[in-house]
């Protein structure tokens, strides 16, 4: 299984931007989807962004195309979420996920698919 660490959070003012980054380790990092989630207070945890093992797909929710950007950088086992045009909506912890299986050829995007999670970072965009 493959332990996850997210990095990069903070408090931030509407329409700015932040970088969230998700170290891996203890798996073979290049073999599996990578996702973003994100739960605010009293809601459930929703898919934001997700990339391919392959790096060649990326889906995101419509709520942030066009504003976030999610890529991977396997040689430093790394998954980057960029936020920009930050809204007060976008407030919540965002988790970083792994797939629940290697290679899978469609990429996941619900929590089911997701095997290991981070312990999540906090986003907090004031209006």
């Amino acid at each position: 299984q493959v332990q996850l660490v997210e990095s990069g959070g903070g408090l931030v003012q509407a329409g700015g931007s932040l970088r969230l980054s998700c170290a891996a380790s203890g798996g073979t990092f290049s073999s599996y989807t990578m996702g973003w989630f994100r739960q605010a207070p009293g809601k459930k945890r929703e898919f934001v962004a997700a990339i391919s093992w392959s790096r060649l797909t990326t889906y995101s929710t419509d709520s942030v195309k066009g504003r976030f950007t999610i890529s991977r950088d396997n040689a430093k086992n790394t998954v980057y979420l960029q936020m920009n045009s930050l809204k007060p909506e976008d407030t919540a912890v965002y988790y970083c996920a792994a797939d629940a299986y290697r290679f899978r050829t469609v990429v996941a995007r619900t929590t089911e698919d997701f095997g290991s999670w981070g312990q999540g970072t906090q986003v907090t965009v004031s209006s």
